[in-house]
């Protein structure tokens, strides 16, 4: 189980410098175009899996294909005013939380009637629907006039002018960032200036994830395995049994505890709209890290009461979902033009690093003890609340930068 979900997160890392490279030179929409029918292809051909490899081989190429997806957050921020785009790209988490919401009530009414191929299969219908539309998506009009296409980029604006009501503005189209020869290169990313920068980003990312992903799968199995969790040696070291006669199917009231934590996300994103632009983006991260840890340390003694345990998750999905909103919101903002892709290129694949490791926490560690699996929780969001702190840039209120001058 641990297994099948970190192939996914692997073709993730994998394909991030991949999808950025396609991305940067055929455009956001041709890249979001494959990858949606890719991403529907594969996750059709999961559902006919015949046996565990093949569940492996293809849940990699999903994951390969996923890969693309911030590629979509690029896209749209390129359309954005800089005063709005902080709060328009938090806001872009909703429909994650949405469609993760749809999933679970798609599970709820799939996996005991129909089972798991069949909810696969299903799964992928949006994918099919917005492969469908994309022909309708609008291509960059900032990508368009970097790669030498102002025609382009001017039909894109007159066509967004006409949309809302606006007349087009007069002159010339001129972008300061237009990149010309060669863009950068994650080598650029650790000159002087922005070593420490890079570095503390990339621990942020891998703990951001690797907590986020924790508590996605750790709701499963303590729901799963409740009636376990509570016995005398929960916090003692034992001898992990793999055996399938141990698993059991999720309930209805499994499904409805885990759509509950699921919308969890809606007011850790919205209290993080309130918060990032008040006390900055360093310290919103930092505070939410530590009441991540705060939430997690409740699940150190056995929560016998199901409504506790549900309320503590609820509070620490939230808060970490907020926590990686804030991340995606700092990166590009503290980045110059020529090095802004290729940073938050890098930080996702680091992300996914922090998410491969994580199931063996959440789905075999926590098998073992609960005690152990939350401890590496909390220590991680400590860290990275301290590396938060450490950060030498606040980005608050300040314009992105354009360039960066390479000195000794």
């Amino acid at each position: 189980q641990a297994l099948a979900t970190t192939v996914v997160f692997l073709g993730m890392m994998v394909s991030s410098t991949f999808w950025g490279h396609i991305s940067d030179r055929y455009g956001r929409k041709q890249a979001l175009t494959m990858c949606a029918v890719l991403l529907f292809y594969y996750g059709l051909l999961s559902s006919l899996a015949p046996n565990y490899t093949w569940i492996l081989v293809l849940r990699g190429l999903v994951g390969f294909a996923i890969g693309c997806v911030p590629q979509s957050v690029t896209l749209y921020a390129e359309f954005l005013p800089s005063k709005q785009r902080a709060k328009c790209v938090v806001l872009l988490d909703c429909f994650w939380a949405l469609g993760a919401c749809f999933e679970v009530l798609l599970a709820l009414f799939i996996m005991p009637t129909l089972g798991w191929q069949w909810l696969l299969a299903l799964s992928t219908g949006p994918l099919l629907a917005f492969a469908l539309i994309c022909p309708w998506l609008p291509e960059s009009a900032r990508y368009h006039v970097a790669s030498g296409q102002p025609d382009k980029a001017l039909r894109t604006l007159r066509q967004v002018a006409a949309d809302n009501g606006k007349p087009m503005l007069f002159g010339r189209l001129v972008v300061d960032d237009s990149v010309i020869g060669e863009r950068g290169r994650v080598a650029d990313l650790l000159i002087p200036q922005l070593r420490r920068t890079s570095l503390l980003l990339w621990f942020i990312w891998t703990a951001c994830a690797f907590c986020y992903y924790g508590v996605v799968l750790m709701t499963t199995e303590m729901f799963e395995a409740s009636e376990r969790r509570c016995s005398g040696s929960i916090n003692a070291l034992k001898e992990v049994d793999t055996c399938t006669a141990d698993c059991r199917q999720l309930n209805t009231q499994d499904y409805m505890d885990l759509l509950w934590t699921t919308l969890a996300e809606f007011p850790g994103i919205f209290a993080t709209i309130f918060v990032i632009e008040r006390f900055g983006r360093k310290y919103t991260m930092a505070v939410q890290f530590v009441i991540f840890a705060a939430c997690i340390s409740l699940l150190f003694v056995c929560l016998e009461s199901r409504a506790v345990l549900t309320v503590t998750l609820f509070m620490a999905r939230g808060i970490i979902a907020g926590v990686f909103q804030a991340a995606y919101v700092y990166t590009p903002e503290v980045y110059p033009t020529p090095l802004r892709s290729v940073g938050v290129g890098t930080c996702s694949a680091m992300a996914r690093l922090g998410a491969m490791v994580t199931p063996y926490i959440a789905q075999v560690l926590l098998q073992s003890s609960l005690l152990v699996a939350t401890s590496v929780y909390g220590l991680a969001a400590l860290l990275a609340a301290v590396a938060c702190v450490l950060l030498p840039i606040e980005t608050k209120g300040r314009e992105l930068k354009e360039t960066v001058i390479f000195t000794k």
